[in-house]
């Protein structure tokens, strides 16, 4: 049986649409491949360093993650910004940044860096652009618990010894926070009161991590930032250090961002 002019037009147009639906599906899975970070960028808080997130780091590196921690000097918001947009520049592709604590603050300007694709704030603060961190830390009544201690002679805050487990990690063992206590890092205290040049999250996808049993950065503070900044909010019971306490929790967010869920 001989084709007819108009089946052959059928058929061309039939496999022109075929073709045209394989590479837009092709183009949307490539497109959904590059949304995936696999770099992330570990952001420690103050009084701390950045061997706090070695077990979150130990399970996305083993899930085939390329993370890296930055430690920064805890001396102004403009020089630990600085220190975390240097790691940011040696990524090699679209990166998950990731604060806890004042890490948020940091985050939060340094988040605009070209290499983030997303923001994931754990207990951490998360300021508008012009707004500090002391605002924010204020804006609700302090647990009993809490231990900030005024700035000394030279301008750095500690926190206060006896409080330090009760108050800033009260599901870890005594023995480890003695330790974490031991070697705690100070910050000078003029970085609470230094406004975000940017607020990153206004712009790029932000998740978040509310610590409920939280006494360093109270609850309701941690909802009313995550509520503002839209983010994907996740509670996990846990004190303000719930990465070292719940490292599975606060890594299967973290994988959640890299994979755009």
């Amino acid at each position: 049986m001989k084709t007819t002019s108009t089946s052959k037009w059928q058929l061309t147009g039939i496999l022109v649409a075929a073709f045209a639906l394989f590479f837009n599906l092709l183009s949307v899975s490539v497109f959904a491949q590059q949304k995936k970070a696999k770099n992330i960028v570990l952001v420690h808080g103050a009084f701390v360093d950045g061997s706090g997130w070695k077990k979150v780091h130990d399970i996305l590196a083993k899930k085939g993650y390329n993370v890296t921690i930055v430690q920064y000097p805890l001396t102004s918001l403009a020089d630990d910004v600085a220190a975390t947009n240097r790691i940011l520049d040696r990524q090699d592709g679209p990166s998950v940044l990731v604060g806890h604590s004042w890490g948020g603050t940091i985050i939060t300007e340094a988040g605009v860096h070209p290499n983030v694709a997303s923001l994931v704030y754990v207990a951490a603060f998360a300021p508008d652009k012009g707004e500090n961190t002391l605002k924010l830390a204020t804006s609700l009544p302090a647990a009993p618990e809490s231990g900030l201690l005024p700035p000394d002679e030279k301008g750095f805050i500690y926190y206060d010894k006896a409080k330090f487990h009760d108050g800033f990690a009260g599901d870890l063992g005594k023995e480890e926070t003695d330790f974490m206590y031991a070697s705690q890092a100070p910050i000078f205290g003029a970085s609470f009161t230094t406004a975000v040049a940017d607020a990153a999250w206004k712009t790029k996808p932000s998740y978040a991590v509310v610590a409920t049993e939280d006494k360093a950065i109270v609850p309701g503070i941690q909802r009313a930032m995550y509520k503002r900044a839209g983010a994907k909010t996740t509670e996990i019971k846990g004190s303000h250090v719930v990465f070292i306490s719940q490292p599975e929790a606060v890594a299967k967010v973290i994988i959640a961002a890299a994979e755009g869920k």
